[in-house]
């Protein structure tokens, strides 16, 4: 049997009442048959709801999602948007499940959990290049025992310091009594707003079974196992208000902009602060938002999720299973990678945190962040001497900002040669946002065998001349080329195979990248300068904000976004300002029943 998670009712009472059948539904009778045999961490499963989506024995799962683009003007045909400020641009809103990074992140700010439970949950589908794009986020059979384990081991690691996780004394206040404050302020915490009356009545039920089968602590721990894995928790839900003046948008309540700002801003759910603006309605105008955004962005938590962005963004997962020949490439160990990861990460904070902030400097700073381990890497003398990452000035004809480091170059190499097609490739779909269509079926796409007499370069020149390749490889070789000084594992070079390298390459048919450089320096430059890919930086944290792909109703917001960027002088911090002042953040799309 598969229980789908299905689009919330607009129909009823206006939009605002759960569909409750759907968004919570009960176990199998197998499922609690099961769980009838099992002890007291295993109570609450013939009490409370599975995950919203559950694919018993076959794997299969499905999503709902809130405005498909398909039906709401997204797709072909769309006539061009008036982009006017008297026109309401609301988004698509699809239900978005909770990815490994945001679980972990808000069992932590939840209980004060660390142990980063999601570890063992199977890895996030990855749709586009981003693995939180709502489409991809299903709930598969192995998914759900992994909500159920990590929710029983963290629940039991929880109530080891019940005093501070409840608040309150069961002994001198009662135990009912105090069960009720802690299912009620916990609640709030865990749902991400108010408990209405079905939420407490469920919530209290599994209270009062484990607190009448077992004892006080038991109760508890049963709560935090349930709420962990009721759809409340798990997914992001929002309905928002109807607005009278946009009968096809809905307005989203203060507690629901307060989730996006937090998820957007911190990867997991919002602060005492957030919770107490929310709770006095002062969520619903742009600058109240703004206030909140600009502070948030001063907490740590905002480093982990530009973190995470331009980890996804530039591809750098492939790490995890990267491997390279020591044959002919030496000076590699695995080791090297963590180092390479820690590197960039500490380099895009440092820009965007620490230093000026904007896109030219994450493409051109001749500097990085090294350890000591990251400057033996680099031949680095006189550099750091520990394991914390530290300023470090390079070469700047040699390197010249994030294009040039080596968990960029190494991930867009082969195992044991470079690679100017997937370098050029990477050039294309993550700075220009031009996706290079596969090869056609009757193309062997591999590389080309080492050549110990012949340049890369060389090698890969057939790609110009095969009439199956080149209308593709010609947006990319060229850009790859530039690449050349850097082998296999990122190291500069000046010669390949003792011969001379060219790296010499040219950008054609972009919007305004256009043109001859030599070199991944003048070719960090140029797109340093480039007004595609800046639009194509708005883009691309659009998609990983939203959670979505961009559709055509989106060109006013992401229109707006590049305005803005473009008055804030490219800095990053500002544009994740912008992304919370848009319509498309405060507003969601309604489907109207009959249209």
């Amino acid at each position: 049997m598969v229980v789908c998670l299905t689009p919330f009712l607009d129909s009823l009472a206006g939009g605002r009442r759960w569909a409750r059948r759907e968004v919570f539904p009960m176990a199998s009778a197998a499922a609690a048959a099961a769980a009838a045999a099992t002890e007291a961490a295993s109570a609450w499963r013939r009490l409370v709801w599975l995950p919203a989506i559950l694919a018993a024995g076959s794997g299969a799962a499905c999503v709902g999602h809130i405005g498909d683009p398909t039906t709401t003007g997204g797709g072909p045909g769309t006539g061009p948007l008036a982009c006017d400020a008297t026109t309401l641009h609301a988004g698509d809103a699809p239900v978005r499940r909770m990815t490994r990074f945001e679980y972990d992140s808000t069992v932590r700010d939840l209980l004060g959990d660390t142990s980063a439970p999601s570890s063992t949950f199977p890895a996030d589908e990855v749709a586009g290049i981003f693995n939180n794009q709502a489409s991809a986020l299903v709930v598969t059979q192995l998914l759900a025992e992994g909500y159920m384990n990590a929710a029983e081991q963290v629940a039991k690691s929880a109530v080891q310091n019940l005093g501070p996780l409840v608040g309150c004394d069961p002994q001198k206040d009662g135990a009912a009594a105090c069960g009720a404050q802690f299912i009620e302020s916990f609640g709030k915490r865990a749902f991400r707003g108010p408990l209405d009356a079905d939420a407490r009545a469920l919530l209290t039920s599994v209270f009062q079974a484990g607190l009448t089968q077992w004892d006080f602590p038991t109760g508890v721990r049963l709560v935090i196992e349930a709420a962990l894995q009721s759809p409340r928790f798990l997914y992001r839900l929002e309905l928002g208000m109807p607005d009278p003046a946009a009968p096809d948008a809905a307005k989203l309540d203060d507690h629901e902009v307060a989730s996006r700002l937090s998820y957007l801003l911190w990867g997991s759910m919002p602060d005492d602060q957030l919770f107490a603006a929310a709770d006095a309605h002062a969520l619903g105008k742009p600058e109240e938002i703004a206030k909140q955004a600009r502070r948030m962005l001063a907490d740590p938590r905002a480093r982990d999720v530009v973190a995470n962005f331009h980890e996804q963004w530039l591809g750098l997962g492939k790490l995890d299973t990267l491997d390279k020949d020591p044959a002919v490439f030496p000076a590699y160990n695995p080791a090297l990678k963590t180092g390479w990861r820690q590197e960039t990460m500490a380099f895009v904070n440092d820009v965007v945190f620490d230093g000026t902030g904007d896109l030219a400097t994450l493409l051109t700073a001749p500097y990085t962040m090294m350890n000591v381990d990251v400057a033996a890497y680099y031949g680095v003398s006189g550099g750091p001497t520990g394991s914390a990452f530290q300023h470090v000035d390079l070469d700047p004809k040699q390197r010249a900002g994030l294009l040039t480091q080596p968990s960029v170059l190494a991930v867009n190499a082969h195992a044991n040669q470079t690679s100017p097609v997937h370098r050029g490739k990477f050039v294309r779909e993550r700075l220009l946002c031009e996706p290079i269509s596969p090869p056609p079926p009757n193309v062997k796409a591999v590389p080309p065998e080492v050549d110990p007499n012949a340049t890369t370069r060389d090698k890969f020149a057939q790609h110009s001349k095969d009439p199956y390749c080149a209308g593709c490889h010609h947006l990319m070789d060229p850009i790859g080329f530039g690449f050349e000084h850097y082998d296999g594992i990122g190291l500069w070079r000046a010669e390949d195979h003792k011969l001379p390298v060219d790296a010499t390459g040219a950008v054609t048919d972009s919007k305004d990248a256009n043109g001859k450089f030599d070199g991944a320096i003048q070719l960090a430059q140029r797109l340093a300068k480039s007004d595609e890919v800046r639009a194509c930086v708005v883009t691309q944290w659009f998609r990983y904000g939203h959670g979505r792909p961009d559709v055509k109703d989106d060109a006013c917001t992401i229109a707006q976004l590049q305005t803005t960027f473009a008055t804030a002088k490219y800095d990053i911090k500002e544009l994740l300002v912008a992304l919370t002042q848009t319509d498309a953040f405060r507003y969601r799309k309604r489907v109207i029943p009959g249209q």
